[in-house]
């Protein structure tokens, strides 16, 4: 007993609050992200997403436990991808690089409304309020920006994809299956980890003086 009790003083339980606020900002701006993919499919025709739950706003059907991981610890991460068919839409290459382009325009979006509230809380004086926002507006930047990367199978691929001829463009998305162990292979080696970390800096530093000048 005396052993549970020196274990439970030892706790920092700072560290924890700390650490579970931060895992609420990443399921918040993953569950948007993945959404947002859902519901443009599902505005060009395609019901797949809906039919499988993805436009749900539980985040556990959206979470990619590797990429939560990178998300929490790195700052950028991905979610598990939304299916989407594109025999549905009239145009498919065009189809698929507008539902790959909502998920990082809803990070853009959802950082910009959540620096709108920190601005709000701290004239209120919720200090508290305003570092959460302030940090997951941060991480929201950081997923979108991440994902603008033109590798498959990260968004920014099916974007580029659409500007490629029918037959490279086929070629280049059979790529997706193998991509993520190259993109994960990437981060854990930290390629390009000084342009991301300065892309995301800049764009929530000019976000954010764009916002507080208004």
């Amino acid at each position: 007993m005396q052993y549970l009790l020196n274990l439970w003083n030892e706790l920092d339980f700072d560290s924890m609050a700390a650490l579970l606020l931060r895992l609420t900002a990443v399921f918040l701006c993953l569950t948007v992200h993945e959404v947002s993919h859902g519901l443009a499919a599902y505005a060009l025709g395609d019901p797949t997403a809906r039919s499988q739950r993805r436009l749900s706003l539980n985040p556990l059907h959206h979470i990619d436990w590797l990429g939560l991981g990178c998300m929490v610890f790195c700052g950028f991460g991905w979610a598990k991808p939304v299916p989407v068919d594109a025999r549905y839409f009239k145009k498919p290459k065009g189809g698929m690089a507008l539902c790959a382009l909502a998920g990082p325009v809803s990070n853009m979006l959802l950082a910009a409304l959540l620096l709108f509230v920190a601005r709000w809380s701290e004239g209120a004086g919720a200090q508290g309020i305003s570092s959460f926002v302030f940090t997951t507006a941060y991480l929201s930047i950081g997923l979108g920006v991440f994902n603008l990367i033109p590798f498959p199978p990260l968004d920014g691929s099916k974007v580029l994809a659409a500007l490629l001829p029918n037959r490279i463009y086929a070629v280049w998305m059979r790529y997706e299956r193998i991509g993520m162990f190259l993109v994960f292979a990437l981060v854990m080696l930290g390629v390009g980890d000084s342009f991301l970390t300065k892309a995301i800096q800049t764009i929530y530093f000019w976000l954010t003086v764009l916002i507080f000048s208004v």
